[in-house]
């Protein structure tokens, strides 16, 4: 006898373990196909990705993998929200075909050394504060493209940079899938939601919303036609530095292409903060575009 198959289903969404199992079922499935990357702990902000992906695509694919390599420390790494059968759920409900759930063994088997390292767009921000961060999205995301040959993959505005990484890679490597950025979702407060918002004590998670604050700080002192960088930074650090809890690992006033920091807002510009909450840190980012 052969082995059992280590996928499941329902009428809806089918879940797989395995490359093999993935390709098996890619090759039944209607094309567009649309995939929506995810390190799971879902949310709201990942609903909106599958429901764009559903609307666009004659079929749907999340991923739900905690990437290993993308991490700095290894606490964080354990560390990490994780709960499947809830993500299952939310897959389930938002009509997802598809959801590969791979081991670490299944994603990086026994042998595998190569990197993808994307260069200028990925050295400043998140890039300079955890090295080697990118190198593992860029890693994971182009073996996950080369799976699932997806038409479209979508990814959250929140994490604007990782998505020019990612776009950088696509290019660079000829692999054919659209890159589809998504407009980021919020609490009431203002808050982006993020999987690591629920690290928050109850005294962080009120103090949080001041990131969207800040950078709505700079937006206003833009819309006020401000257009050199330092003023609108020190617009961000000035609300920044009302708040406590809050510890600024950056504020940046970046050319939106390049990410290099600018002296004037003369082109489309990328306003960013990254800022701890005790163990927490939390990145947020605002578009500024002339035209």
């Amino acid at each position: 006898m052969g082995s059992r198959s280590t996928a499941t289903s329902d009428p809806l969404t089918r879940v797989l373990r395995t490359r093999r199992e993935l390709r098996a079922a890619l090759a039944d499935s209607r094309r567009p196909v649309g995939l929506v990357p995810t390190m799971g702990w879902l949310h709201e902000g990942h609903r909106s990705l599958f429901a764009r992906a559903r609307a666009e695509n004659a079929s749907s694919v999340a991923t739900i993998f905690v990437n290993p390599r993308q991490f700095n420390e290894a606490a964080d790494y354990t560390q990490y929200p994780r709960n499947e059968a809830r993500d299952l759920t939310m897959c389930r409900d938002e009509g997802v075909d598809l959801v590969f759930a791979p081991s670490v063994d299944e994603v990086y088997p026994t042998g595998f050394d190569t990197i993808v390292h994307v260069g200028a767009v990925g050295r400043p921000l998140e890039g300079a504060a955890r090295p080697g961060h990118f190198d593992g999205v860029a890693t994971v995301v182009a073996i996950l493209f080369g799976l699932v040959k997806a038409d479209r993959a979508y990814f959250g505005q929140k994490d604007a940079q990782q998505v020019m990484v990612i776009r950088q890679m696509a290019g660079d490597l000829a692999i054919p899938t659209e890159v589809v950025a998504c407009p980021t979702i919020r609490e009431p407060d203002g808050l982006a939601l993020s999987s690591r918002n629920v690290h928050l004590s109850s005294e962080e998670r009120a103090a949080a919303p001041v990131i969207h604050r800040a950078l709505m700080a700079g937006r206003a002192a833009w819309d006020r036609a401000e257009r050199s960088a330092d003023p609108i930074r020190s617009a961000m650090r000035s609300v920044l530095s009302e708040e406590p809890l809050a510890v600024v690992d950056y504020v940046s006033a970046a050319d939106a292409s390049t990410l290099a920091e600018l002296d004037r807002l003369s082109t489309p510009a990328l306003l960013s903060v990254a800022v701890r909450f005790g163990s927490t840190r939390l990145i947020d980012n605002e578009l500024i575009d002339p035209s």
